[in-house]
């Protein structure tokens, strides 16, 4: 099969109405969106020749009009406890980074949705590569459709990816049109046909983005929180100055409310040594949360070069637990995975074309904002 460069009508990133709109444009019923989803995406079928319900005149136009187009597969490596990282080629020299974890009962993949990251979140490997752009909604979505068939040969019963979550590189809120776009076909029943409670978007915090994307699509959420004050945060996650810890936690009550009443938020909080793990930090951060419906992730740090921070020791991080349990907070370790392919959290960078300047931060991310449908 061959793989075009991504330009012209892409049908890869096409959610069902934009297909439907693109076969009606030419004369076609719109059921034939169906159609292609089921093949290009239910079936990984990208050969417009191989589609045999569409009729053959179609199919030639199609291969004249339209096409299926990848990243190139750069690297791909395996971990010792299973994991799969995948460094995918873009156009203009950049590379993305997905991830599969498989775990007993469920899979998970790992997507980006930038190149680089316009934030600066201090203990991320992914901020020190700066930004370049947004990923196009074919971009997000290749990265499910290349690990599903680059998965196929050992899960011969069935896709092993049941979760997707867009924690890899980038701030998905900060691409909110195309995130939508791709949660969209991650969610259609004729293409991947994931549960809306197993697709999940993390954001550092942009409480503008959340609204809208609240409203846009039914998803899970996960927060950035990473600290229990503003003083504490603001050096961890530099967009907390912006759209401080209240008014974080107001989006995230929004975001929930009129929800199914076991539908919650899930907190990320790194675990650095010294920095945010003692007893105390928790008891706090069991207050601030005390009326939202949430879980809680500790996340041990996993370093990356040049980081000055720690891994906080086990003990503390039981500790720090422990607290949140007695507080009635449902409460997960994750267990790091992928560490010897650096393909942990916070360990994704791929390769960016640094386009940003971190002294006009905030210029930047006030403009990226408004270039947002109701920013």
């Amino acid at each position: 099969m061959k793989l075009h460069p991504i330009v012209g009508h892409n049908l890869l990133g096409m959610s069902r109405p934009k297909l439907e709109a693109f076969f009606v444009a030419r004369g076609e019923k719109a059921f034939r969106a169906s159609q292609l989803l089921k093949w290009l995406h239910g079936r990984g079928v990208a050969d417009f020749a191989a589609m045999t319900d569409l009729s053959k005149d179609l199919r030639r136009r199609l291969e004249r009009e339209a096409q299926v187009a990848m990243p190139r597969l750069i690297t791909e490596r395996r971990s010792a406890d299973g994991s799969r990282k995948w460094v995918l080629g873009l156009e203009g020299g950049n590379a993305i980074e997905t991830v599969f974890i498989p775990e007993s009962g469920r899979g998970t993949l790992c997507v980006s949705s930038q190149v680089g990251c316009a934030l600066d979140c201090t203990f991320c490997a992914t901020a020190r590569q700066g930004f370049n752009r947004n990923l196009e909604a074919a971009e997000i979505i290749a990265q499910l459709w290349f690990a599903r068939r680059a998965l196929q040969d050992e899960y011969r019963s069935g896709s092993p990816i049941t979760n997707v979550v867009l924690m890899g590189m980038g701030e998905p809120l900060l691409n909110l049109d195309n995130v939508v776009e791709a949660l969209q076909i991650m969610l259609d029943d004729h293409a991947y046909g994931l549960s809306k409670r197993r697709v999940t978007v993390s954001t550092s915090g942009l409480v503008p983005a959340m609204d809208r994307l609240r409203a846009r699509i039914d998803v899970s959420l996960a927060v950035s929180l990473h600290a229990s004050d503003d003083a504490l945060r603001d050096r961890l996650v530099p967009l907390n100055r912006k759209y401080p810890i209240a008014e974080l936690l107001a989006a995230c009550r929004r975001f929930v409310a009129h929800k199914h009443r076991r539908h919650s938020v899930t907190m990320e909080y790194v675990m650095l040594e010294g920095v945010n793990d003692s007893r105390d930090r928790a008891r706090a951060l069991a207050r601030l949360l005390r009326d939202i419906p949430c879980k809680v992730n500790l996340i041990p740090f996993n370093p990356f070069p040049g980081t000055r921070f720690r891994r906080s020791d086990p003990a503390a991080i039981d500790g720090f637990g422990e607290v949140l349990h007695d507080h009635g907070i449902t409460t997960i370790t994750r267990r790091p995975r992928g560490q010897d392919i650096d393909a942990a959290c916070g360990q994704l960078v791929g390769q960016v074309r640094d386009r940003s300047r971190r002294q006009t931060h905030f210029l930047r991310l006030d403009a990226m904002q408004a270039s947002q449908p109701g920013g």
